[in-house]
């Protein structure tokens, strides 16, 4: 019998009562200090939740970084096509990698596949981190890292940003002994800023062959048409993990499916520990097709980039200083945590969602996801409300 406070088990007839969380039956703690300590992962308000608090027919979701113009059609109708067959087991990612592997001029022992990247990255922390090692990372970096660090007892250790950008020097000065693997997005979500080819080669001289390189390339098609950008598969790193998604670019944030590559002994190790039946039939099928969809792709790039300078624009002609985005969203330094979650609260009962940024260490800043081009006037048209009710009461 469980209730919210005591769980009541019965063993050998005598029921035991105990408090969730702290003791078992043999007087060991049930869960491991690092875990109790943990913080659960807050995701952005839902434009349900935000219609239903402020009474709301209209409601705008600029928040999670999603593609605005939905899901890519090649992709819906493999992923209709491939609920016919829900009654078996998936394949483990097998014709994805396949097609992964065609598409990048890879070999397939390269190439993995699984539930979303942060999905493969959960893998990475199975196979490799032991209890006295440590992960390196920037500050103001999405938190999957930090969180999968904190699960497996590992320390995180983090150096600031130079501006907004990762400090790859400074990461390299802070590498030690028990550094085991170094995380590194580009281009970085929360800030949107990408490290360049220069700055990643002087970087990777200076990093032992023990220590795993994570790269995050999330955004990556949204960054490659810049020549500075460095594309990690026009190198082959022995100790380098490329993560991708195709959560962004494609819009399939809600199926959870990613992909990676990496030397083959690496990706023979994550083989091992990942689970056997990831990631899902439907969501494989659908990527599948949605490598082939180059038109929503094209589409998705145009309107992104349109949006950009929409956003920007507005922004500085209200006084503000977005960074420089190589991504399909906008941070915005607004000085103050007060003045950050002001404007966020402000722009809620606008019916606009956006993402503060206080969990990614930025609690001065907001972030705003680019969407069509009537939702960005919405959240323009809501900003310039709030700025000019701000300055009547001045």
């Amino acid at each position: 019998m469980i209730d919210n406070d005591h769980f009541h088990w019965r063993l050998h007839g005598i029921e035991l009562v105990f408090r969730p969380g702290l003791y078992n039956v043999s007087g060991m703690a049930l869960v491991p200090p690092y875990i109790a300590a943990m913080e659960p992962y807050v995701a952005g308000l839902s434009i349900e939740e935000v219609r239903r608090r402020y009474g709301l027919d209209r409601v705008v979701k600029l928040a999670s970084n999603e593609n605005p113009l939905g899901p890519s059609p090649r992709a819906m109708e493999a992923a209709r096509a491939a609920l016919a067959g829900s009654h078996r087991y998936p394949d483990g990612g097998m014709a994805l990698r396949e097609k992964l592997a065609q598409r990048f001029q890879m070999r397939l022992e390269n190439v993995i596949a699984g539930a979303g990247s942060e999905g493969i990255l959960a893998d990475i922390v199975r196979a490799f981190l032991a209890d006295d090692d440590e992960v390196l990372a920037s500050e103001a970096t999405f938190p999957s890292m930090r969180v999968l660090a904190a699960s497996r007892g590992v320390v995180y250790r983090t150096v600031p940003l130079q501006g907004a950008t990762i400090n790859l020097d400074a990461i390299a000065n802070a590498i030690t002994p028990r550094t085991k693997l170094i995380y590194l997005p580009n281009p970085n979500n929360p800030t949107g800023t990408v490290f360049t080819i220069e700055e990643f080669d002087a970087f990777y001289k200076r990093v032992p062959e023990r220590v795993l390189i994570i790269l995050d390339e999330a955004y990556f098609e949204f960054a490659r048409h810049d020549p500075r950008y460095p594309d990690s598969l026009r190198y082959r790193y022995d100790n380098a993990i490329t993560l991708r998604t195709f959560s962004k670019i494609y819009g399939l944030a809600g199926l959870r499916i990613g992909y990676g590559f990496a030397h083959g002994d690496l990706i023979a190790m994550l083989l091992k520990v990942r689970l056997p039946f990831e990631p899902s039939s439907v969501a494989s099928a659908a990527a599948i097709a949605a490598l082939d969809d180059e038109d929503f792709v094209r589409r998705s790039l145009d309107n992104n980039a349109r949006g950009m300078r929409q956003l920007t624009t507005a922004l500085r002609s209200l006084g503000w200083d977005p960074w420089p985005s190589e991504a399909n969203f906008v941070t915005v330094p607004l000085g103050s945590p007060a003045r950050a979650q002001s404007l966020f609260e402000a722009l809620l009962q606008e019916g606009v969602i956006v993402r503060p940024l206080k969990s990614f260490g930025l609690p001065s800043a907001i972030r705003i996801t680019i969407g069509t081009p009537e939702e960005n006037e919405i959240c323009v048209s809501a900003l310039e409300r709030i700025v000019k009710a701000e300055l009547a009461l001045a």
